[in-house]
């Protein structure tokens, strides 16, 4: 890629591509495109925004990304076919390709379809099917633009000079693409990352001035795993990158910023720089919907009054025109009477990505119900004091140098504590984290300066570190005793066991599964409640378990869809309390018998 310079505005040529969409039908009305002002805006800025190539002098646009995130019956899919017909023939490039990229062949056939029709009722694309310059093979899920040209033996004959095809998940090999244009519909539905992969990474090298368009909806994905959520969040911190930059230049207040609004004053510094390196020049991202204005945070997201309907005017720029205002207040009734079509209202009306979604263990819908204390990182900090010598036990997950470490003390009810309490404490390597952020999907860095999170130096955890929290958690509560998974832990409880009193709490059915199904009681009770921790969050989120015949169960990491090991830390201590509580003998005497049981 050549470097660029002198950036300008070519209104001519974002015009162009308008008067071409509006040249074409939509399905709906069959008469031609009135762009919505949402539509004309992206248009403009996304195709008149030009930049100098300083090797060849050059005209060429600054954006190759276009991300569009918007509620459903908005009028995308109808904008996506008309895009594909623009760079199938009338963006200047020499032997287009243009690919529509869907999840799977129904989802795919939604925008040839409309192509199709477009280009069949259009007056003037009709003529140029008559002609045989576009011709359509249905059968193929195709669109060829093709020229007449004179044979050495002065007949003539046709050949392809573009082309537009769909492609699903499906159905893609993983090489030979040269696209001009991709775009991608509903990239949240893809099943994996492969198509996406495939057609981005290298894949317009030998064009100059590939486009990518993505138009999609928000997900129903809890797991926070999927293309579709990461690409979200790449869209959400180059917009918020631009923003801070302009408010640093107007001397206005950074917190603003959606990506800073819950950084601690101390770490502000670091999350703006941070931030500002996340920017990508040739991305122009554009995004509505509630989780686009508001963040991910369930906190925030709970205080939203998503009945208000200036708020649906600011999630659908649609609202009134395409989308009918009727429609949603009908439908917004419906919400208030039923939970899962609440779920719906937020996610297809209000653009919201979803993540309360039961898992095969705790929902995490449950689990958010049960939170202890306040989430600010100072205020937290000041309301835990009150734990101090209180009585407490400790559950310990130790790990190999990819994984998580964490230390988790439950304090059951005492005088001055109504209910049990979770505390976790959560250590990962700090010199692999940014291969583990793109690995895992999830900020860890940003967790670590939220307190939530402790980054070790180098490649590895610390585990003196490690004992030296569990020894300073025997000075500062009254720890009766800690249980570790056998694991890797019997160097580290060797050297402890003049500090605190230590069993082993192997990762079986007999031991973990009493321990999963009394914490799922408890907190269903809201008589197990946990100090905010939105890592310790995401742990609890990722657990999936086996079961057995006779309904006993255990979580399983190499099935589980991220890391748990401060989840089963947590089923450890709660298993250390049950044998503790169901105990009539000296403690003492039954751990040096190994007698114990739950």
């Amino acid at each position: 890629m050549s470097a660029r310079s002198c950036d300008y505005f070519d209104e001519a040529a974002g015009r162009f591509v308008c008067d071409f969409v509006e040249r074409l039908p939509t399905t709906d009305t069959g008469k031609p495109f009135s762009l919505y002002e949402w539509q004309r805006s992206a248009i403009m800025d996304f195709y008149g925004s030009m930049e100098t190539d300083e090797d060849t002098g050059e005209r060429l646009r600054k954006y190759w990304y276009l991300y569009l995130e918007i509620p459903k019956k908005n009028g995308k899919s109808e904008l996506a076919a008309a895009l594909g017909i623009y760079h199938l023939f009338a963006d200047g490039e020499l032997n287009a390709e243009v690919y529509i990229c869907a999840a799977d062949k129904d989802n795919a056939g939604i925008v040839f379809s409309a192509a199709v029709y477009m280009l069949r009722t259009a007056p003037w694309t009709a003529k140029m099917l008559a002609r045989g310059e576009l011709k359509i093979k249905e059968s193929q899920r195709t669109v060829e633009y093709r020229q007449r040209v004179r044979t050495g033996n002065g007949g003539y004959k046709w050949i392809t000079v573009g082309k537009m095809i769909v492609l699903s998940s499906e159905a893609f090999s993983k090489h030979g693409y040269k696209p001009s244009c991709v775009i991608f519909d509903e990239l949240h539905a893809q099943p994996n990352r492969e198509l996406w992969d495939v057609m981005t990474f290298g894949a317009g090298s030998g064009r100059k001035q590939p486009v990518w368009i993505v138009l999609t909806t928000a997900g129903d994905d809890p797991d926070r795993k999927s293309i579709g959520w990461e690409i979200h969040q790449q869209a959400v911190a180059i917009r918020d990158a631009r923003q801070l930059r302009r408010i640093r230049e107007e001397g206005g207040n950074v917190r603003q910023v959606l990506s800073l609004r819950h950084v601690e004053d101390e770490d502000l510094a670091a999350a703006e720089e941070d931030l500002l390196e996340q920017d990508m020049p040739n991305w122009m991202p554009v995004l509505y919907g509630l989780t686009a204005i508001f963040g991910d945070d369930p906190d925030d997201l709970d205080k939203i009054d998503i009945w208000d309907e200036n708020l649906w005017y600011l999630c659908n720029p649609s609202l009134g025109k395409h989308l009918k205002l009727r429609t949603l207040r009908l439908e917004a009734r419906s919400a208030k009477l039923k939970e899962a079509d609440e779920k719906l209202f937020r996610w297809l009306r209000l653009n919201q990505w979803i993540s309360t979604k039961a898992v095969s263990w705790i929902s995490l819908t449950l689990y958010d119900k049960c939170q202890w204390g306040p989430s600010k990182k100072a205020e937290r900090e000041e309301f835990l004091k009150q734990l101090r010598g209180k009585i407490c036990y400790g559950g310990v997950d130790l790990s190999t140098s990819r994984d998580m470490t964490a230390f988790v003390l439950l304090f059951p009810p005492q005088p001055g504590l109504d209910t049990a309490v979770l505390l976790p404490t959560i250590w990962r390597p700090g010199g692999t984290v940014l291969e583990a952020e793109k690995r895992d999907h999830v900020p860890y860095r940003d967790w670590a300066r939220a307190g939530f999170l402790r980054l070790c130096d180098g490649d590895t955890i610390d585990y003196d570190d490690v004992e030296n929290t569990i020894k300073e958690a025997a000075e500062i509560y009254d720890l009766k005793q800690v249980g570790f998974d056998p694991y890797l832990s019997r160097t580290i409880t060797q050297r402890l066991t003049p500090h605190v009193n230590v069993i082993e709490i192997p990762q079986d059915l007999k031991n973990m599964s009493p321990a999963m199904k009394e914490t799922d009681t408890l907190m269903a009770n809201h008589q197990l409640l946990h100090v905010h921790n939105t890592c310790f969050r995401w742990t609890f989120g990722n657990v999936r378990c086996y079961e057995d015949c006779n309904g006993n169960i255990r979580p399983q990491k190499h099935r589980s869809i991220g890391r748990i090991d401060p989840t089963v830390a947590s089923i450890i201590v709660v298993a250390v309390w049950m044998i503790v509580r169901n105990q009539p003998e000296d403690l003492a005497d039954v751990i040096e018998s190994g007698k114990f049981s739950m």
